[in-house]
């Protein structure tokens, strides 16, 4: 499935929505008629700046129907209460579900959008006692407020990671306990989950603070774990196969390329077949 390119070497991904949902989602639109593989994730799923991601690579490839509800930036609340990806998982044969990020979500400490997680809602009146001199008014996503917070304190900051992880953990187990399909998990990123993270030094690569560790406890719930590494940042977006606009190259540095999502739906295709 190609996507014809548009205004400023921008795309059109045909955005539809899915009944019970207010969620857009990459288009063109399929209906949820068996037998059908489901793919979930965040915006590597989505295939933000790309022709064809591996959702649509991976049905070329295997000759079956799969549908894509990647959503940009998605965490695992959006997978967890969304009505329309419910209802997909309850239809599916098999899904896909790429690794989402710990920060992301809703949480003793904080508030998130329930379907653009990255949009940081509210904090708790813990949070403001832990970080007085804080102003939370000034953030509208997570990952600056975040990062707002280790540069203030570390210390500090650790109470808000270890809460991110263990409600990550606990809500992945949730998640994949409530899919009674096989499910592939896949872990698209700049690192590999046994690299360590430095927040004090700009977050670090998505998925946010997940560990081989965190992997190693939700693994057993899933048929499978692939994971594809892209040490391609320095080389440019158009030289990768990837369209974008004006404004966006800085964006689209960090999104894989054509060649990995081939890559990535080899392996898939392997393991589904």
């Amino acid at each position: 499935m190609s996507i014809v390119q548009t205004g400023h070497k921008g795309l059109d991904y045909y955005p539809c929505q899915y009944p019970g949902s207010r969620m857009t989602f990459r288009g063109p639109r399929i209906e949820l008629k068996k037998p059908f593989i489901l793919c979930l994730g965040g915006s590597e799923t989505f295939g933000k700046f790309a022709t064809d991601p591996y959702p649509a690579r991976l049905g070329d490839r295997i000759g079956r129907s799969v549908i894509n509800m990647g959503a940009m930036n998605a965490g695992v609340d959006l997978l967890l209460n969304d009505r329309a990806i419910r209802r997909a998982i309850e239809k599916a044969d098999q899904v896909v579900l790429q690794v989402p990020g710990a920060s992301n979500m809703s949480n003793r400490f904080f508030t998130v959008h329930p379907r653009r997680n990255d949009r940081f809602l509210k904090a708790s009146r813990m949070m403001q006692s832990i970080f007085r001199d804080v102003d939370f008014t000034e953030f509208h996503f997570t990952r600056h407020m975040l990062s707002a917070l280790c540069g203030k304190s570390e210390d500090r900051f650790s109470l808000i990671l270890e809460e991110l992880r263990s409600a990550w953990v606990s809500r992945m187990a949730t998640l994949l306990n409530g899919i009674d399909a096989p499910v592939q998990l896949l872990w698209m990123s700049h690192r590999t989950p046994d690299e360590n993270e430095d927040c004090a030094a700009g977050m670090g690569y998505d998925p946010l603070f997940v560990t081989r560790e965190m992997l190693d406890e939700i693994k057993p719930l899933a048929v499978s774990l692939i994971e594809h590494i892209w040490p391609n940042e320095g080389v440019p977006p158009e030289d990768r196969g990837l369209l974008f606009g004006r404004n966006e190259e800085a964006a689209a540095r960090v999104m894989p390329g054509a060649s990995d999502y081939e890559a990535v739906s080899q392996a898939l295709a392997r393991v589904l077949n």
